[in-house]
């Protein structure tokens, strides 16, 4: 069996069993229980499932809060990193804007500008479907109707094709090593396929990202980030480490 294959499988086989040990993994995928433990280990990294003592249980997108609750939640700040993201967005500029809400608040600020945005976030399309300046690129994909996003092989695909100025990246959380965290396992193959697609990364995330204990699964590290634009109240520590990875960190 295929690795992608294998990998389907077994997360198939957890979304209906719930928690299984190691042993039984590797039974019910036929491959001995180091390769199962690989799979296991590389699965958890994606963010698609959540290692426990001895085995593993799929990652459960079902408790994230929805779109409307989050968009109102820390707005003054939110508008704040979104007021200066869209300072760096010039005339004729190609973007690339990730899911969330903050990245939905920077595209109200591109309204009425010739400029070309290319999301996967549906309230970015909402907001910017009627404007006839904007050129409007919509990744294809899955629907999470809950986060109003697009997800799944067909969004990571559409990416591998094109590579944009900009990317304007969100997060759930931010954690002090300076690790990017997103709060649902589906989400991260496409952000940082996102990332690959990018000349420039810059991570927008207000002073309630840090620390990052409403993330789930890990994104990216320091190193993949140009440009962090977050809150003069988020943490120094974690701004620091931003900056000794050379990240460029501007605070509004």
């Amino acid at each position: 069996m295929l690795r992608e294959a294998r990998h389907e499988k077994l997360l198939s086989i957890l979304g209906a069993e719930g928690v299984l040990p190691v042993r039984e993994i590797a039974s019910r995928l036929g491959v001995s229980e180091a390769t199962a433990r690989r799979d296991l280990t590389e699965l958890g990294q994606a963010g698609r499932l959540t290692r426990v003592y001895g085995g593993a249980v799929a990652a459960r997108a079902d408790d994230e809060r929805p779109f409307a609750e989050v968009a109102v939640r820390d707005l003054p700040a939110k508008a704040a990193v979104a007021d200066r993201a869209a300072e760096l967005v010039e005339d004729g500029d190609v973007v690339l804007l990730d899911i969330g809400t903050t990245t939905l608040e920077l595209a109200k600020r591109l309204r009425r500008r010739p400029v070309t945005v290319v999301t996967s976030n549906l309230a970015v399309y909402d907001e910017l479907r009627d404007d006839p300046e904007v050129r409007l690129i919509l990744l294809g994909g899955e629907v999470r109707r809950n986060y109003l996003s697009l997800v799944g092989l067909l969004t990571e695909v559409s990416l591998r094709e094109l590579y944009v100025g900009r990317l304007f990246l969100g997060a759930s959380g931010v954690l002090p090593d300076g690790t990017v965290l997103d709060s649902t396992h589906v989400e991260v193959p496409v952000k940082r396929a996102m990332i690959k697609a990018s000349r420039q990364v810059v991570l927008l995330a207000s002073a309630g990202k840090f620390p990052g204990d409403s993330g789930l699964a890990r994104i990216c590290g320091p190193q993949d980030i140009q440009m962090l634009i977050t809150n003069t109240q988020s943490d120094p520590a974690t701004l620091e480490t931003f900056r000794e990875a050379g990240v460029e960190v501007i605070t509004v």
